[in-house]
This record gives C-alpha cells, structure tokens and sequence, in this order.
C-alpha cells in the first residue's frame, strides 16, 4: 500500500508540475499581448484555457482518488490537500490570464501609449508577477519553507503599483478624454496582476502548510518576520 501511494503522490506532484508550467506560459504570454499589443499572442490564451480548465479537473478527480483509495494520513495527507488547494488557485491564475489577454483582444481600436504603460509600471507588474509563481514552483519542487515565505513580501510590489494606477490614469484621462474606456479595461489589467499575486501568496502559504503543518490562512498571515496583510 504504502509503494503505491508514494507512486500516486509522484504522478500529482508531475501534474501540479505540468500545470503550473501551462498557467505560467498563459500570464507570460498575456502580459507581452499587452504589452506589445500581440492580438495573435491573445487569441493565443484564450485558446489555451480550455486547457487549463481541463488540467484542473483532472487533478482534482486524482486528488478525490487518492484520499478515497488510499486514505493518506500526516504529510501525506497534508500534500494532496495543498495540492488540491494549489490547483484551484493556478486556475484562477489562468482565468486572469485570459482576462489580461482579453484586454488585448477588445483594445484593437486604440494606439498603445508606451509611456502611459511605464508611468502605470505594467511591464514590471508582470515580471513581478511572474518571478512570484517561479519562485513559488522551486519552493514546492525544494520543499523549502523559506522560499516560499520570500514570496509574501515581492507582493507588496503588486500592491504599491496598484494602489499608484488610479492617481495616474485619472490625470492621463483629463488630458486624454476619449481615451476613457482604453483606460477603464487597463485597471482591469493591473487589478487582474494585483489579485495574481494574492493567490500567488495563498499557494505559497499551502506550501507551508505541507512542509511544516504552519496554517497561515486567516492569522494576518505573519511567519517568521514575514507579513501579509489578508485581502477581500
């Protein structure tokens, strides 16, 4: 019993392996549609979340499988559940994906403005982005607490660029005011990167969690020095 359970748990964590990887390449790819205004690249996404969709489903009927087959206990059990929390939020990611590559999609009408992008930070906010869900990958992949507790404070980035978008939008529009609606989907953007990060945050904590049985959720989220303050 207990070599076939190892086994199972080897093909879950090559799948959470193999999603992550698929959600990875969609918010890289809808963040250069953005930027570079790539509507193949965004047709691109969108195509692709079919695939993340199924992905999700599928792990979370192994995940079913596993505790009713084989009734894991201690860090076992500890790893399918962060794998199955792991999994409903890699696919959020990937519905913001689409949404940021949507924005590519319902912009054709409008001129980039490069400068507007930089003063918002948009190519940093998706690198930041980005280098989170890198970092979170080794972190499970080490089993290292540490690494995935580095992950809270690159959010505090997500939150600062955010909280600065409105302040420069608003004057942008005063200046430029049939842009309106251009603007209006480019928070969409930024809120979609900024709640990125969040469940971001929230997988890092379930790695936590499976590593050294540390519950996060919902205690201000503060581990070793390392705070994070909880969203809506």
């Amino acid at each position: 019993m207990v070599k076939f359970i190892e086994s199972e748990l080897v093909l879950l964590k090559k799948e959470i392996d193999e999603m992550w990887t698929l959600v990875y390449n969609q918010l890289e790819r809808a963040g250069d549609s953005v930027l570079t205004s790539d509507r193949e690249l965004a047709q691109q996404v969108r195509v692709c979340e079919r695939r993340v969709n199924a992905f999700e489903l599928k792990i979370d009927s192994d995940v079913e499988d596993i505790i009713a087959l084989y009734n894991p206990v201690a860090i076992d059990l500890r790893f399918v559940l962060a794998m199955l929390k792991i999994n409903n939020d890699l696919e959020r990611l990937g519905d913001f994906a689409e949404g940021i590559a949507r924005f590519t999609l319902n912009t054709v009408d409008f001129d980039v403005d490069p400068d507007l992008l930089e003063r918002l930070r948009l190519k940093e906010m998706i690198a930041q982005v980005l280098s989170m869900l890198e970092l979170a990958k080794r972190a499970l992949q080490e089993e290292n607490q540490e690494l995935a507790i580095s992950v809270f404070d690159k959010d505090n980035l997500l939150d600062q660029i955010n909280a600065e978008a409105p302040v420069i939008l608003e004057k942008y529009i005063a200046e430029h005011p049939d842009h309106v609606r251009y603007c209006l989907e480019l928070i969409s953007v930024l809120r979609k990167l900024e709640r990125s990060g969040d469940h971001i945050t929230n997988i890092a904590e379930e790695i936590v969690f499976f590593i050294d049985a540390k519950v996060l959720k919902h205690s201000g989220r503060v581990y070793e020095g390392y705070p994070k303050e909880d969203k809506e």
